[in-house]
């Protein structure tokens, strides 16, 4: 088998070679090579100690020496050398106590996750696959190398990581390595919010954001997210519905492209109807204030996982948005894009989307019309560049005040009245016009 590595990886590995030691490229770039993706960056291992590697190379940089990794820079990109290595005994399911170096490529291939992230390569030997990963690329299966147990013990994370590379991938995971997950999940306790975070982003945006379900299934959300669990044990006797709020949730998920934003307010849009859930007379559950609780538990659940700002913010904002109705006509739409914001509304529309998907069929051509009629009066208002907010107001409080009114919190006021008046009627959004209507606001003494 040949893999075409990239010349500065090349150049690293003769460089060592020359030397007089062995070098390979190592782990997820020589996996997606095998399955022709392109890598996201290329990783060495290496008979030379970190202090060998430092004299070889020109520009280097200390990145985890203690554990025999240099990032080697060629060319300003940072290519990570690693030390051929034992791990030591593992205390918090993260960090091995202590690394030895050693001399033999199978005993570091050894200690790596999974059998598919365990093969290495270079030029003048070819393909080292000592534990089965290109047979278990075949099958396609994800399986820890050696005992599972023993892998998951050593970085509690590996589960989730098991899980994003069946999402990634399509892969299954094999059974030993699905029943150690089971056993040891709540070990996941000892994994930073920053690590879990990057895993479950990397799998919700996955070909298949389906695979949350294994998460919940062998217990990793009761870890990292209970309130999904809690999701799943909330059914919908609804006839718009035709599925628990978990695996709606999932269909949602689906049906939706593979965008951050659009998939974490996807994840959360319905989270809050597990505490908003009522069943009336006739056996029907309703979910009143669904949305705003789910806002609410999005952005504690959202900050708790270290999210940024950014981020949470707008998820919050889809989250709260989500099931706004917004009756037909540019008037209504005007109001609504003042309220909700006009930036919000091209994820929004992909949220409703998803969330109409995920439903029963009840209805589903109304609410496919309705939903229609609603991004076709959204376009007619942004093509008509009609003013939706303060900013877009022909007069500010300058001038105002240039008219003999009063700085204060009643100009806001009256600017908020004079905005009302224009979102009602656009053609009005002229200076002449609404520097009188403020003044007759202000004659009328309502400020």
């Amino acid at each position: 088998m040949k893999i075409i590595l990239p010349e500065a990886v090349k150049k690293i590995i003769n460089v060592l070679q020359s030397a007089g030691y062995e070098a390979w490229a190592v782990g997820g770039c020589v996996r997606d090579s095998i399955l022709h993706r392109e890598p996201d960056d290329w990783d060495i291992t290496t008979s030379a100690r970190p202090e060998q590697v430092k004299v070889l190379f020109h520009r280097t940089v200390d990145t985890g020496i203690q554990h025999g990794t240099v990032t080697v820079l060629m060319d300003r990109v940072g290519y990570e050398v690693t030390t051929y290595r034992i791990d030591g005994e593992y205390e918090d399911s993260r960090h091995p106590k202590e690394v030895t170096f050693t001399a033999s490529l199978q005993e570091d291939l050894r200690r790596r996750d999974f059998t598919i992230n365990a093969m290495a390569y270079n030029e003048e030997a070819g393909l080292v696959d000592i534990f089965g990963g290109i047979e278990d690329i075949s099958k396609k299966v994800i399986r820890c190398v050696g005992d599972a147990k023993e892998r998951f013990t050593e970085d509690a994370l590996r589960m989730m990581r098991a899980v994003r590379f069946s999402a990634q991938l399509g892969y299954d995971i094999e059974e030993a390595t699905r029943l150690a997950i089971c056993e040891l999940s709540q070990t996941l306790e000892k994994i930073s919010a920053e690590r879990i975070r990057t895993e479950l982003l990397k799998l919700l945006v996955s070909p298949h954001p389906e695979m949350l379900r294994i998460c919940r299934e062998t217990g990793m959300t009761a870890v990292f997210l209970p309130e999904f669990d809690q999701m799943a044990q909330t059914v919908q006797n609804n006839p718009h519905h035709c599925y628990d709020v978990a695996e709606h949730t999932i269909q949602a998920l689906i049906h939706s492209a593979p965008e951050k934003t659009l998939r974490l307010a996807l994840l959360f849009h319905d989270m809050g109807k597990a505490k908003t859930r009522t069943t009336d007379q006739d056996g029907v559950d309703h979910f009143h204030g669904h949305s705003e609780v789910s806002a609410e538990l999005a952005r504690t659940i959202l900050r708790r996982l270290k999210f940024d700002n950014e981020t949470i913010d707008r998820v919050v904002r889809l989250v709260r948005a989500h099931d706004v109705k917004i009756e037909p006509g540019e008037r209504n739409m005007r109001f609504a894009l003042n309220r909700l914001g006009p930036d919000l509304f091209p994820e929004l529309f992909l949220v409703k989307e998803a969330d109409l998907a995920a439903q029963s069929d009840y209805q589903r051509e109304e609410k496919q019309e309705h939903l229609r009629k609603m991004q076709e009066d959204y376009e007619a208002v942004i093509a008509s560049g009609a003013c939706l907010t303060l900013k877009g107001l022909a007069v500010n409080g300058k001038d105002l005040i240039g008219i003999g009114m009063q700085a204060g919190r009643g100009l806001g006021d009256i600017l908020q009245k004079l905005l009302e008046e224009v979102l009602e009627e656009p053609q009005r959004n002229t200076k002449e016009f609404l520097l009188e209507e403020a003044r007759r606001i202000q004659v009328k003494g309502s400020f």
